[in-house]
């Protein structure tokens, strides 16, 4: 019969790295893509900006953890996170051998309170092309991942919505997608295939404006969960269409 008592393991042979998360988020301000950051009160990077974040306990997730320093940092609470990477340069903390984990996030910034913590000395919404860099430790890695991530992610997700109030016109979509993306869409071509999805509802609601009234529209929750629609803005560009 096979020996199934526990091999001898003793922890105290082995260096043992902390682990922290880091969240960054974003939002839509006055048409524009931004990141909250907060700005650090102590050693190391005293006076830097960096993504909100902070140690793991060892009686919580990785999730939980991530949520906790969220809204101990910032005030922000309540919103979707995904995980994003692992960063763990060897030098990337001059404390200690830290490795971290990154989530990604989008919020609506006017449904949301910031606050400042007692660990920072700002907490602040910044255009994510005018930041104070250099951030604190790795943070412009991390910063610059999570947008190259969140704009590969619109060919197949709806992860925009979640910066939509839950009636919109189709023309406050498009400038989401050319916030995020960086760059113009064509008119027609956008809400071609934005309809061709099938993940929007048309609404009998109307909004009054200067010109004529604009249709509103709102995502359809029926679809929350699908993955297969798919704009392919790479392949149009490819093939020279805008």
């Amino acid at each position: 019969m096979q020996d199934e008592r526990p091999v001898p393991y003793d922890i105290s042979k082995y260096q043992l790295p902390a682990v922290t998360v880091d969240v960054v988020i974003f939002s839509l301000i006055n048409r524009t893509l931004h990141v909250l950051l907060v700005q650090r009160k102590r050693w190391p990077f005293e006076g830097r900006w960096a993504i909100p974040g902070g140690f793991i306990r060892l009686d919580e997730s990785l999730e939980e953890a991530a949520r906790r320093e969220l809204e101990e940092e910032t005030g922000v609470r309540d919103v979707y996170l995904e995980q994003l990477y692992t960063f763990g340069d060897v030098q990337r903390d001059p404390r200690h051998r830290v490795i971290s984990v990154a989530y990604i996030a989008l919020v609506r910034a006017d449904a949301q309170t910031i606050r400042v913590s007692a660990e920072n000395s700002d907490v602040r919404w910044f255009p994510v092309d005018h930041l104070p860099t250099p951030l604190a430790f790795d943070h412009d890695q991390i910063l610059a991942y999570a947008l190259s991530r969140l704009r590969s992610k619109l060919e197949y997700t709806t992860l925009a919505f979640q910066l939509l109030p839950e009636l919109f016109s189709i023309l406050e979509l498009k400038h989401i997608y050319e916030q995020i993306l960086g760059e113009k869409l064509d008119k027609g071509n956008f809400y071609r295939k934005i309809k061709e999805a099938g993940i929007l509802e048309e609404t009998p609601y109307m909004r009054e404006g200067r010109g004529r009234p604009t249709r509103l529209w709102r995502f359809r929750r029926d679809r929350s969960g699908d993955k297969q629609f798919v704009f392919r803005w790479r392949e149009d560009r490819r093939e020279g269409v805008s």
